[in-house]
């Protein structure tokens, strides 16, 4: 399942359907729905090339509902296509190593999101390009994932397209949890503050609350327990996942008011439950959330 598409000349590239048309069907939030305009758009299109990028699109889309083997097979499908413009080797490679990443092998996903890297900063694809160098920091081990969102934040900065710039608040993000994964927490903070000014900037508020979490959640490894709680308190209202409902149940418990705690345990295994789903690498958070939420005293 290693990457097999030969680059071939950019001619093709007229044919692709644009960056910004794609990111239209996209609803990250919803990769079901994504999945179903991805294929509507398939059955319309006409050109190879074009048929060919939607397909590495709809194996996103398959990858984050954990349908790996199916968005490989799809994968397989595109590889077949020659003389591929650079732009659908890139989205190839991308798309081959996250299902990978996702599936649970960093170390096969790691060199495709490097040849992706490579591939589109020689053809200057900047957006692709951020977005392959954040994906090789997220399959790096942690020693090595500073440089990678570096280098990435370097060209989100410096770049003219649109795109890539706004890839600045979701690199911030990654490198404040690789600090904090390092207990680097007051370093972390900043950059969790450096995302939140720039998911304001960007006007969303779904984003916006996620950046805020991240904030509190940091504030709480530094032991700013009453800053955090208050933060976590304002998110309750805006989460639907339960995440803020787990923090404000662990900031409480911190602070020694168990008993106070206990609800918002309870209410948090069972947000997280429909929001984690199935996955068994979860199995044991839930327990301990369903147990906290047990305790009165």
């Amino acid at each position: 399942m290693s990457g097999g598409l030969t680059e071939g000349p950019a001619q093709r590239a007229s044919k692709s359907i644009a960056a910004m048309d794609i990111d239209a069907l996209w609803d990250f939030n919803d990769p079901a729905a994504s999945e179903d305009r991805f294929r509507k758009a398939l059955i319309q299109a006409e050109a190879p090339e074009l048929q060919a990028e939607l397909k590495t699109q709809l194996a996103r889309s398959l990858g984050l509902q954990r349908r790996f083997d199916d968005a490989h097979a799809l994968l397989d499908e595109v590889v077949e296509l020659p003389d591929p413009s650079p732009r659908l080797r890139v989205r190839y490679l991308l798309e081959r190593g996250r299902a990978c990443n996702s599936g649970g092998d960093p170390e096969q996903a790691r060199p495709l999101f490097v040849e992706a890297w490579n591939v589109a900063t020689e053809t200057g694809q900047d957006a692709l390009a951020v977005d392959a160098a954040h994906m090789v920091a997220i399959a790096s081990p942690t020693a090595e994932q500073m440089g990678w969102n570096e280098k990435a934040l370097a060209l989100a900065l410096a770049s003219p397209d649109p795109n890539a710039r706004r890839w600045r608040a979701s690199l911030a993000n990654n490198m404040g949890w690789t600090l904090h994964d390092q207990g680097r927490y007051d370093e972390a903070l900043s950059k969790f503050e450096e995302a939140l000014r720039a998911r304001r900037e960007l006007g969303d508020p779904r984003t916006e609350a996620i950046a805020r979490w991240c904030v509190a959640r940091c504030l709480r490894s530094l032991g700013r327990l009453e800053e955090a709680l208050a933060m976590q308190v304002e998110l309750v209202d805006e989460d639907p996942t339960g995440y803020a409902h787990e923090e404000r149940a662990e900031c409480l418990l911190e602070l020694g008011r168990k008993a106070e705690a206990a609800p918002w345990f309870a209410k948090a295994a069972e947000k997280l439950a429909d929001t984690l789903g199935d996955d068994p690498a979860f199995e044991e958070r839930l327990a301990r959330l369903r147990e906290l939420g047990m305790e009165s005293s």
